[in-house]
């Protein structure tokens, strides 16, 4: 059997020599007309990791995830802004009805603190408190209010009520 391999050296030595001189080696040949061009590397095919079009690609897409990312967030922080400010619209709103209301119990408070407390005798008012009743004495007329006397009487054209 190695006389055999032996004997096919020569073979392998013609056909190596035959595919050089197609090939356009040195000495030219077949094609040797054929001008190679200029060869650019590319590493890696367009799918690998390190692949120029793969970077790219997944340059791109992790861009466009970063701005939808950014825009969602400040998305979130304009309602939460819109928010607060509806809140705080709110919260003046309840505090402008409280201060109304305080303003209307303490003028309550001011008249029942009025009606209470009698005039002073001598006092001018311009009407008779409510639930007043006629109660005549000695000829003249007095009207009676809880427990306070008024008289009718003219100050120029208007007529007002002295407490008696």
């Amino acid at each position: 059997m190695i006389h055999r391999i032996a004997s096919l050296r020569p073979l392998a030595l013609v056909l190596a020599g035959t595919a050089l001189w197609l090939a356009g080696g040195e000495g030219g040949g077949l094609l040797s007309a054929v001008q190679p061009r200029s060869a650019s590397a590319v590493v890696g095919a367009p799918a690998t990791p390190w692949s120029v079009a793969g970077v790219a690609r997944r340059t791109a897409v992790r861009t466009t995830a970063a701005a939808s990312t950014a825009a969602s967030a400040n998305a979130q922080q304009q309602q939460t802004a819109e928010q607060q400010k509806a809140v705080a619209e709110q919260q003046a709103a309840t505090a402008k009805q409280q201060a109304a209301t305080a303003e209307q119990q303490a003028a309550v408070a001011k008249q029942q603190a009025a009606a209470s407390t009698p005039p002073a005798k001598g006092a001018v008012v311009p009407a008779l408190p409510s639930g007043c009743v006629s109660a005549p004495k000695d000829g003249i007329e007095y009207y009676k209010c809880g427990n306070v006397y008024y008289r009718a009487a003219f100050q120029g054209n208007n007529l007002v009520y002295v407490v008696q």
